[in-house]
């Protein structure tokens, strides 16, 4: 019997001090006025556990007391998403456009500027860009004193004083009227002095003047050189028997007309025509390309060769005269 109401004490004991230790854990921390490990922030209502104060949603929001989760609390401050938001100014888009931008430009102008060089200077290689292999070849001294010196007439004198400038006087019969030189094509056929062509078309005939040999074709003369055959001058005396095409005529005199192609002029010889030299004061509409205008004084000429040219105007249409040159003595 004594046994057995120990045994019971001591199963009494265990229970009791188990209840004891359960309680803090419950109705002790309910109890107003006294902290308990789930009241560290200043205490809580009476009424049982109060789960929403100790695990509060603010408290992930930096906002923490001191028994709610700071740790969670201090690390999302220090894992903010303006961090994040920091990397594009770090590496900002924009840096990536204005480079390309910055890249782009200069290489597309730099094509640009190369192209536009290689067009003029094929065009003036080419001569106008015409379809054919042809080159000019400047190291060709071509001989034109001969051919373009001018004719004086003398049944048909100057009543214009002359313009003197540098030692030389310059006779014209219609007055100083200045406008641009515009070189005048006469077709795909014609070529400038000094042009190369590698091969002649089979149109192209021999023409013999004072022991030279001259290829000719179609208003265009050629003599044969290490590059091909290049166009010279047509040789004053040359003879052919049909006019180029888009001959024009041109008044010499009250009695002398003379037909004029591509800056030749030629007078009719029994059935053939003859190339002759430019006489003074003839007027033509146009000149060919291989002209150029110089200054002398302060009027303006084209050159062609040994021939000057003084712009006019005639019935209000612009004209080139053949003047006179002459040195004072």
């Amino acid at each position: 019997m004594k046994k057995f109401l120990k045994r019971s004490l001591f199963n009494l004991f265990l229970i009791v001090l188990t209840a004891f230790l359960i309680l803090p854990e419950g109705n002790l921390s309910a109890q107003p006025g006294k902290g308990g490990r789930g009241n560290r922030g200043g205490g809580a209502k009476a009424g049982g556990r109060n789960k929403p104060a100790t695990h509060q949603t603010p408290n992930r929001g930096g906002n923490a007391g001191a028994s709610q989760r700071p740790n969670r609390g201090n690390s999302a401050v220090t894992r903010q998403r303006p961090n994040r938001g920091n990397t594009p100014a770090t590496h900002p888009k924009p840096n990536r456009n204005n480079g390309s931008m910055a890249n782009r430009t200069p290489n597309r102008n730099n094509k640009v500027n190369s192209r536009n060089t290689n067009n003029r200077n094929t065009r003036n290689i080419n001569s106008g860009n015409r379809n054919v292999n042809v080159n000019v070849n400047n190291s060709v001294h071509v001989r034109n004193n001969r051919n373009t010196l001018v004719r004086r007439d003398v049944h048909r004198p100057y009543t214009r004083p002359p313009y003197r400038y540098g030692g030389h006087r310059y006779y014209c019969y219609q007055p100083y009227r200045y406008h641009p030189y515009r070189p005048f094509a006469w077709g795909p056929a014609w070529h400038p002095w000094g042009f190369v062509i590698a091969t002649l078309a089979t149109t192209a005939i021999i023409i013999s003047v004072e022991n030279q040999k001259y290829h000719y074709d179609q208003g265009v003369y050629y003599q044969q050189t290490s590059g091909g055959y290049t166009v010279v001058p047509a040789p004053v005396g040359a003879t052919i028997t049909t006019l180029p095409a888009n001959t024009q005529t041109v008044v010499v005199n009250s009695t002398t007309n003379n037909y004029y192609y591509g800056g030749t002029y030629y007078e009719k010889s029994g059935s053939s025509y003859k190339v002759v030299a430019p006489t003074a004061g003839t007027l033509v509409p146009s000149l060919p390309e291989g002209g150029e205008e110089v200054t002398i004084g302060s009027q303006k000429y084209v050159k062609f060769g040994e021939t000057y040219y003084q712009p006019v105007q005639q019935d209000g249409k612009d004209m080139y005269e053949v003047a006179s040159v002459e040195a004072d003595n």
